[in-house]
Order: C-alpha cells, then sequence, then structure tokens
C-alpha cells in the first residue's frame, strides 16, 4: 500500500519522532509506514488521517501494480 504520510509529515515539518509521539506510537512504526514495510491498523490509519486533516483514502493509496 502506498501513501503520503511522509510528505505530509514534511509539509508541517515534523520529524517521525514528534510524529510518532503525537500517534502514540514508535518511530520505526512511522518509518516503516512511511517506507511501505507495514501497513497500519485501520485506528492508526484514522488517526493519521485526522492529525493531518485528511480523508484517509486521500493518504492511503491501493498499490494497484500487478
Amino acid at each position: 500500500m502506498k501513501n503520503d504520510v511522509r510528505r505530509l509529515r514534511m509539509e508541517q515539518d515534523l520529524s517521525q519522532g514528534q510524529l510518532a509521539l503525537a500517534m502514540g506510537v514508535s518511530r520505526q512504526t512511522i518509518n516503516s509506514i512511511e517506507t511501505g514495510r507495514y501497513t497500519p491498523s485501520l485506528p492508526l490509519a484514522i488517526a493519521l488521517a485526522g492529525f493531518f486533516s485528511q480523508p484517509v483514502e486521500e493518504i492511503f493509496h491501493a498499490d494497484t501494480a500487478h
């Protein structure tokens, strides 16, 4: 799954650690989400969407490559 978390985080001049603290997760979790190694739980995806004031579907995109 592709996502825009890194772009959104950088637009707000936040470090991974700062975003992690705001979300109640580890910096490594944020890094893994940004690099596509980890798909967040629905509650975390919703929390990230709320934090960035974006709909979930605007932040997370299905990887349609076959």
